[in-house]
């Protein structure tokens, strides 16, 4: 097995990708997305959301993000609970209408309590019962969708129109990746997403939504903190959830070979410190 990387040359694109221009309101979500640094997409297609596939193909061709198939929607959210603890970024999930989100449900579920970031796109037929084609549209199209999952995704909302669509994006990636992380979820009507766009469409920076930096204690505490554990006879470690980086994961080594501490881990919890460590 080749273990080089997938140049973009091998990725499959459309044969006329060139130099595309923003003409619809799902090009604007595409453009967002990619400008969110989503180098992957992974979903289950269907009608509700095919604007956006449309433009994430022909707008983007199918690069950051990349589309990912799976042929269920759980598995579409599983691949994102995984990609995220291997590399502690969020990956972006679009499932289709309220049936795709109902076959999500447990995937999310998982997601949620094991706190990974990631951005849900879901779909809902045209708001707007007059635009919605007979039968099918009717049936995947809900009034609230998000109340399926709102007890177990961090955030959620339903932009009405393309401007909000993009602030609507922009600020679902800011609060999954800021700890404590969770899915978010944002819903999007299928005939905004087929809007075609009249003048010129302003995309906010995006570095005004990056995460906010993690809070840390004030100095006296920390100070204080030192001194007592310096103090500590017969000091006792135990490690509640952590950061997965290395260089978190090599400061906790450090603290508690300093210390001369003993370390229990919560078997509940994800691992944080070697287990065979003497």
């Amino acid at each position: 097995m080749d273990d080089q990387p997938t140049k973009l040359e091998d990725v499959e694109r459309p044969d006329s990708i060139g130099n595309p221009r923003m003409g619809w309101a799902s090009d604007v979500m595409a453009e967002v997305i990619h400008k969110l640094g989503f180098k992957y997409i992974s979903l289950t297609p269907g009608a509700s959301y095919r604007g956006l596939h449309d433009s994430l193909v022909n707008y983007l061709g199918n690069a950051d993000p990349q589309l990912i198939l799976s042929l269920h929607e759980e598995n579409a959210v599983s691949v994102a609970h995984g990609y995220a603890k291997v590399t502690d970024e969020p990956l972006a999930v679009a499932v289709h209408a309220n049936i795709g989100l109902m076959h999500a449900v447990m995937a999310i579920y998982n997601a949620w309590c094991d706190r990974v970031p990631m951005l849900i796109l879901g779909a809902t037929g045209p708001v707007d019962a007059s635009k919605r084609r007979p039968w099918i549209e009717w049936i995947h199209t809900s009034k609230d969708q998000a109340s399926m999952i709102r007890q177990f995704v961090k955030w959620d909302d339903q932009p009405a129109s393309v401007t909000a669509a993009a602030e609507s994006l922009l600020r679902a990636s800011k609060i999954t990746r800021t700890a404590p992380y969770a899915p978010v979820y944002v819903c999007l009507d299928q005939a905004l997403q087929e809007t075609p766009l009249e003048g010129e469409t302003v995309i906010p920076d995006v570095d005004r939504y990056r995460p906010p930096a993690p809070p840390t204690p004030a100095p006296d505490v920390l100070r204080e903190a030192a001194d007592a554990l310096r103090g500590a006879k017969n000091p006792l470690i135990l490690p509640g959830r952590g950061t997965r980086g290395q260089d978190a994961w090599d400061a906790r080594v450090k603290l508690a070979e300093t210390l001369n501490a003993r370390v229990i881990c919560d078997t509940l919890v994800a691992a944080n410190f070697p287990s065979r460590h003497p």
